[in-house]
């Protein structure tokens, strides 16, 4: 579990039955993933790990600390950053040409050449 304190969310959404729920949890406990917010309602006395998949349309809105949390999503864009690279150098070799500041370029060059129009 994150040992990091990285504030809190608030989740207000209409529940099954039509009701308006507001929920706080951790920052942690609640990520949007494929037009459904996840929040995680485990109960660590019960002993049971649960999340629940709320669809984007009945979320009213969604409050979060972000001082905490910018740094969090800071670090994972970096991690994302480096797969995304790796996958890159994996797929196109590696072997990107530099560039004016010394740097890889992914820009690859394709000849073309102009061919003739035959309706013309």
């Amino acid at each position: 579990m994150v040992e990091e304190d990285l504030g809190r969310a608030t989740l207000v959404y209409e529940n099954a039955d039509g009701d308006t729920v507001e929920t706080t949890v951790r920052n942690e406990h609640l990520v949007y993933v494929q037009d459904h917010w996840l929040l995680d309602v485990s109960d660590e006395e019960a002993g049971t790990d649960t999340v629940r998949r709320i669809p984007i349309q009945r979320v009213y809105h969604v409050e979060r600390e972000v001082e905490a949390f910018e740094d969090e999503l800071s670090t994972l864009r970096g991690r994302v950053e480096s797969v995304a690279d790796d996958v890159r150098d994996r797929l196109l070799g590696g072997d990107g040409e530099e560039d004016d500041t010394g740097e890889e370029s992914d820009a690859v060059h394709i000849d073309v050449e102009e061919a003739d129009d035959v309706d013309r």
